[in-house]
């Protein structure tokens, strides 16, 4: 059960009689502990709880909300008490609350903020500055500078000088030489060194950074492959403009799977948890799929209607429609979700294409032909099929199965090299595809292995002049 459960009625009845005891019992609880007890209240409420917080100690809860709760308690705050708590934060995180509010509320909250603190306000202009969810959106341009010419006891005192006036975690001191990062030390390596030793030869100076404009998903990337707790974020020069922390990029790989997960469904992502999302917002950002799939599945019941002669000379074959089909987009569904993984994580690579063609051809023809060999074996378990309808099913399977892996596969890979979001080719979209895929290839097959029966059933003139093969080009 969560703590905001629990302690939320006790919060409001607290705030109701006896408001000064508040700030005690805040005091016993971690700063996340009190987020979620603030997003159970009403925006009021918060505001009300958060009025009588010193700005400090609000600061880190404020941080710890979704942007929609920030934005719904801070409308219930005056201008200038949303400044003094956004002065505390963060800078990311006070660009992220700015950007979150409305813009003439923002504006407000702006103006109040550069009486406030005239280089907070400015920290946020340069962050703003920057493209959204790019590297220089994550970063915080305070960091703890140091010089390769100073002593161990120097650079920790700097760092003790820096985490005074700072709520972020300090792992690493970044040494300078002007404005460009020439090595960078962490604070465990500061602490094992000697005091009286200089910081040169304690540097590590193959560095590894970022560009500001690099995509947010690449930082949190980069720093979960080099296992960073931070990471210098440079310009083409050189120059450190600021850091992005460990925290960020954890939110930033949430929330892209978080969006990952909810495309493979077939979902538009949804910018609010689910019991904040209104009802009619659900409808249209599920609705416009659930039409769109519902329409693609309008070819397969033309591609049904269009073989129905073939269906009718062979006994038995609409009941293996689902079957088939299903294969085919089981199959394709597994595909694009290793695929589209994969490239999220950063496994695979465009320039990879040809080699995930080639296993998926293989996996493909491996998997239909499991499928297949089960096929076989069911189909001839009824006496009134024949060998060759068994057979049909089974090579019908066999194809299925590797379009559907390659369908699956490539599909994603080519939305990205058109610069589109893989996860849009969803799981329910590639089975749509492959069931009409499925359809024109059991017929196909079947106009081959089974043309005598086909023809025996008077269904020959019909695909001779109705034609099986336009529908199929």
């Amino acid at each position: 059960m969560r703590l905001s459960s629990l302690l939320g009625p006790d919060i409001r009845q607290v705030l109701k009689e006896d408001p000064e005891q508040l700030r005690v019992l805040l005091d016993e609880l971690h700063p996340e502990d009190l987020a979620d007890i603030v997003s159970e209240l009403e925006p009021e409420e918060a505001a009300e709880l958060l009025a009588r917080v010193p700005a400090r100690d609000a600061a880190p809860i404020f941080e710890r909300l979704e942007e929609h709760e920030q934005e719904e308690i801070a409308s219930e705050m005056p201008p200038e008490s949303v400044a003094h708590i956004a002065s505390e934060m963060e800078a990311d995180d006070r660009a992220d609350l700015l950007n979150a509010l409305s813009e003439e509320f923002g504006e407000q909250v702006l103006e109040n903020l550069k009486r406030v603190d005239p280089e907070a306000a400015e920290e946020v202009r340069e962050i703003e500055s920057w493209p959204d969810h790019s590297a220089g959106r994550l970063m915080n341009p305070k960091f703890v500078a140091v010089s390769p010419g100073m002593r161990v006891e120097e650079a920790l005192a700097a760092i003790r000088s820096h985490a005074r006036g700072n709520n972020e975690f300090i792992y690493t001191a970044y040494a300078l030489e002007g404005d460009r990062l020439v090595g960078v030390i962490s604070v465990r390596d500061l602490i094992l060194a000697e005091p009286r030793d200089r910081l040169s030869p304690h540097l590590r100076r193959n560095l590894i950074s970022v560009l500001p404009t690099d995509d947010q998903e690449e930082v949190a990337r980069k720093m979960a492959k080099y296992d960073l707790n931070a990471i210098p974020v440079m310009d083409h020069r050189g120059e450190i403009l600021g850091i992005v922390t460990i925290d960020d990029a954890l939110d930033v790989l949430t929330a892209e799977q978080t969006e990952d997960v909810q495309r493979l469904a077939g979902i538009e992502p949804l910018d609010m948890p689910y019991f904040k999302t209104g009802f009619l917002e659900f409808i249209r950002k599920r609705g416009v799929w659930l039409v769109a799939l519902f329409l693609g599945e309008f070819f397969t019941q033309t591609a049904l209607r269009h073989y129905d002669p073939v269906f009718e000379a062979v006994k038995g074959a609409t009941y293996y429609i689902p079957l088939l089909i299903s294969a085919g987009g089981n199959s394709g569904s597994q595909s694009s979700t290793l695929i589209i993984r994969g490239m999220a994580v950063g496994e695979i690579r465009l320039q990879d294409w040809w080699r995930i063609l080639i296993r998926e051809l293989a996996m493909g023809t491996v998997l239909g032909a499991i499928l297949g060999a089960i096929g076989f074996v069911r189909v001839m378990m009824y006496h009134d099929q024949t060998v060759g309808f068994a057979l049909t099913i089974a090579l019908t399977l066999i194809a299925i199965c590797v379009t559907g892996c390659t369908l699956g596969a490539m599909i994603p890979m080519f939305l990205k090299r058109l610069g589109l979001d893989p996860a849009t080719s969803s799981t329910p979209f590639i089975a749509s595809l492959v069931d009409v895929v499925g359809i024109i290839v059991f017929v196909q097959i079947a106009k081959v292995v089974l043309a005598k029966v086909i023809a025996g059933a008077g269904a020959h003139a019909w695909y001779g002049s109705a034609g099986l093969l336009p529908f199929w080009t």
